[in-house]
This record gives C-alpha cells, structure tokens and sequence, in this order.
C-alpha cells in the first residue's frame, strides 16, 4: 500500500470514527440524558484511540499496529452507536425505528471484537508488527480462531449476552439465534471468552519475552508501552478500592478515563519514536513521587488519626494542632525524603548510574587534596574507565614547555 492512500484510508477511519460519535451523543441525549457527561468523555477517549491510529498507520502503514487502534476504535464506535440504536428502539420511542433487537446484537459483538482484539494482536505483535519468533505462529492462529467461533455463537445465540448501555438489552431476543441450540450456544459464550483471556495473558507473557530480548530502539518501545499499561493497571486497582471504600463515583469514573487513555498515549510515543529515550528519566521520576507520596500520605493519616487518639483525653475529639503539626512535619519531611526515595530507586533499579555518580562523587573529593599529576592521571583514566567504559582509552597532556613533548597514558 502506498504512502498517499493509507494516509486517506487512516484519516478516513478518523473522520468516519467522529461520524459515528455524534450519532452515537444524539441518541445518548435521548435515552440518557442525565449521563451525557460520562458519554461526552468516553467518546473522546476513543479519540485518542482513533487519533493515534490514524497517525500511526498514516506514517508507517506496513505495520498493523496502526491498523489495530483504527479497525478497534471503529468497532467500539459501532457497537456504541448500535446499542444506543437498540434502546432507542426498544426502550425510549418503542417502535420508532426497525431492526432494534438485530441491532442490540450486532452492537454487542462489536464491543467484545473490539476488546479481544486490542488486547490480543496489540501485545501479541507490538511495536514491529511481527511476532517475536515463530513460535508464537499457533497462538497467533488460535486466536484468529477463537474470534471466529465467538463471533458464530455470539451471533447465533438465542439471547443477547450484553446489556450495554441499558440492562434491558440482555433480555432481548436475538432475532438470529437458534432456540434447538441454545444451552450449546450459551456454554461456547461462555467458555470462548474464557480461553481468549488465557490467550491475552499468553500475549502478556510474549511482550515479557520480546522486551528480554530486545536492543535499543525497540526496547525503548516496549518501555514506553509498559509503562502506559502500568499505570493504567494500577490506576485500575484504585479504581476497585475506591469502589469497595464507597467512595463518590465521579473520582472513580474520572481515574478510569485516565487509566484507559494511558494505552494509546503511551504506544503512540513508542510507534512514533517521539522523545523515545526520555522514559527512564519518566519511570525514575514516577519510582521515587510514587514511594514519596504514598510515604508521606501513610506518615500524615499515622500522625492525624494516632495523634488525635492519644490527644483527644486532653483537647476533645477535634483537635486543629493535631492537623497543623501533622502538616508542618510532612512537609519538613518533603525534601531528605525525596532525596533518599532517589537513592533507594536509583540503587535499586538504575544501579551503574547510581555507581558511577559516586565514583565521580569520590574523584572530586581526592581533587581536592591530591597534588601528584602522576596520581590524579592514573586516577583520572581509572574513574573514565569505570564510568563510561570505553574499549580504548588515551589520556593526553599538554607539555610544560614548548620543546617537550606531549605525554600520553593508554589504556
């Protein structure tokens, strides 16, 4: 494919993707117009994914990658607009427009085909669009084959086997479905979905394997995707605390928007190569502010609720000197905190960084009460040494006098 027609074809995808989000927001607007807001948000984290898509695949078209964020951004679109079609038409005017229940079904099998297929072929072939060797040939075709059989008994099934929008929708007829066969149709639904979960973290496990593997620029790659899918993953995890802790819904909406719009940021600086080698400096960065703000947020809620348990006997149950120490000695511990959170990462996870500074930490030192040239040259090609670690080595020193010649250490 040439450069000139992916290009339309990507952008195409975009435009036919923003298309669908609007017919999707007017019939959000009829059937639930009290959730706009969430729908308005969700609409624009799939543009991320269709925006990302589209450049991807624009730029580098021989890769699938691209291919992947377009064809599954459009899928997810199809299944929204769908569903939404099906409640309008069931639900809100009934009757109003034909086909409802066929399209409640289609509409969900479009979702799930968006999801298994982003979470299988994007880990699976990520970021050169090639498997990691060809023994990953048989899974690949595994689940091209369990996408096909989940499609078949999806779309045959006498019932619909996703609410969607509306939890009306799982008690519609399918149109399409085949009641002689339904207890076999509703195990594969069942079961299939269950096997392609197996498959995803088989493909996890791929993306494990190939960044082991991995040199330069691709290994760069692969960290900036594991990082975006870290922190979704974890954002994710609060999501289910706050969640369990019964905490308002808005904060848990707002992190799940964030956790998802983590992926196709994070896999569109990799597959672009945009400030690629930045990421350890990002990952440093999150390493130590994470360990620091749970550090100093687990000392602050110590302080504030064992303070005000011991006090209360003395200033009653609400006491503002309690809140006002407990502030005050945070943020003294700000600064020798962050500075030692710098040095557990760096020891830890970044450990010829962390040894080369104290080398050079070292050499200053001696700089300044060494006053042999022969030493501080002999310790000179010894720090370069162990810091930088070239495979040669020359030191050249400008000669006292003009007749003398210039003296060189090798190594």
């Amino acid at each position: 494919m040439s450069k000139h027609t992916a290009f339309w074809l990507a952008w195409g995808t975009w435009v036919l993707y923003v298309a669908i989000a609007i017919v999707t927001l007017l019939f959000q607007m009829k059937n639930a117009p009290s959730e706009l807001l969430s729908d308005i948000f969700n609409a624009l984290v799939l543009l991320a994914f269709a925006t990302v898509g589209s450049l991807i695949a624009s730029r580098r078209p021989q890769n699938p990658i691209g291919w992947i964020f377009c064809i599954s951004t459009l899928l997810w679109a199809l299944g929204n607009v769908l569903q939404e079609y099906a409640v309008y038409a069931l639900f809100t005017v009934p009757g109003s427009l034909p086909a409802g229940a066929l399209m409640g079904v289609f509409g969900g099998w479009a979702g799930g085909m968006g999801w298994f297929l982003m979470l299988t072929f994007l880990l699976l072939l990520f970021p050169n669009g090639h498997l990691p060797s060809p023994r990953w040939r048989p899974l690949a075709w595994l689940i091209v084959v369990l996408l096909a059989a989940y499609s078949i008994a999806f779309l045959l099934a006498p019932t619909n086997n996703q609410s969607g929008p509306d939890p009306r929708l799982a008690t519609v007829r399918n149109p399409m479905g085949i009641s002689s066969a339904n207890d076999l149709l509703d195990l594969l639904t069942g079961l299939i979905p269950l096997v392609l979960i197996a498959t995803i973290i088989a493909c996890i496990v791929a993306v494990v394997l190939r960044f082991r593997r991995a040199r330069g620029e691709e290994r760069q790659q692969l960290k900036w995707f594991a990082y975006g899918m870290t922190l979704s993953i974890l954002m994710l995890i609060v999501i289910v605390i706050l969640i369990f802790s019964n905490v308002n819904g808005g904060a848990s909406s707002t992190l799940f928007y964030l956790a998802v719009i983590c992926i196709p940021i994070s896999a569109g600086i990799a597959m672009l190569r945009y400030r690629l080698y930045d990421i350890d400096v990002l990952i440093n960065r999150t390493l130590v502010y994470g360990l620091l703000t749970a550090t100093l947020l687990g000392t602050y809620l110590l302080l504030v609720f064992g303070g005000q348990y011991l006090l209360a006997s003395f200033f009653g149950p609400s006491n503002a000197v309690v809140l006002v120490v407990s502030t005050l000695l945070v943020a003294a511990l700000f600064q020798p905190l962050r500075q030692r959170m710098q040095q557990l990462v760096d020891r830890r996870f970044y450990r010829s960084k962390y040894d080369a500074a104290r080398v050079v930490a070292r050499f200053s030192e001696t700089l300044r009460q060494e006053m042999n040239l022969d030493q501080l040259c002999e310790q000179l090609v010894t720090v370069v040494q162990e810091t930088v670690q070239p495979t040669h080595l020359s030191l050249w020193l400008r000669p006292r006098k003009q007749q003398e010649e210039p003296e060189t250490r090798d190594r």
